[in-house]
């Protein structure tokens, strides 16, 4: 149980130092035409936000409404920095919220794509977390191709500092 509450602290702060670098990066770069299936870098960042909504929304027993793993509709960047970090602290207190019955407990959904599925909590909230992990990979990469460098959020450099 601590392992999963550690992880929510750990995406939390991963996000934010992310996000904190993309900042220094004009919105136009942001958006930019990149080969990737989300598009760009702020549409990689839109597919994780909205992606970590439909888990919520699974985890909550209740409708997510999203049609697609990759929505038209992408907010600017500040937009979505506000709504990961308002997202990323619901984690925090889910994760702390619950009990050990309470993470093994199965959750039924349906996939976006179409299919049922059927994880327990403590699954989800590793899901999310890897699937976010993931997605910072591309972005990085994406940072790399224009000579800007992304922070270092390895899971080590966070349990150091959440140690100091």
């Amino acid at each position: 149980m601590q392992h999963l509450r550690t992880l929510t602290r750990y995406k939390t702060w991963a996000d934010r130092l992310f996000f904190q670098s993309l900042a220094a990066l004009p919105e136009a770069v942001l958006n930019e035409h990149q080969p990737i299936v989300f598009g760009s870098m702020l549409r990689t960042l839109n597919h994780v936000y909205c992606m970590d909504q439909v888990w919520k929304a699974h985890l909550e027993g209740v409708p997510h409404g999203f049609k697609s793993r990759n929505p038209e509709d992408c907010p600017a960047f500040e937009t979505l920095r506000a709504a990961q970090e308002n997202i990323d602290d619901w984690y925090v207190q889910y994760a702390q919220s619950l009990d050990e019955a309470s993470l093994s407990e199965t959750v039924h959904f349906t996939f976006i794509g179409g299919g049922e599925g059927a994880m327990s909590r403590g699954d989800i909230l590793m899901h999310v977390v890897n699937h976010t992990t993931y997605h910072r990979g591309h972005v990085a990469t994406m940072m790399y191709n224009i000579s800007a460098y992304p922070p270092t959020t390895d899971l080590p450099v966070f349990l150091r500092e959440a140690a100091g």
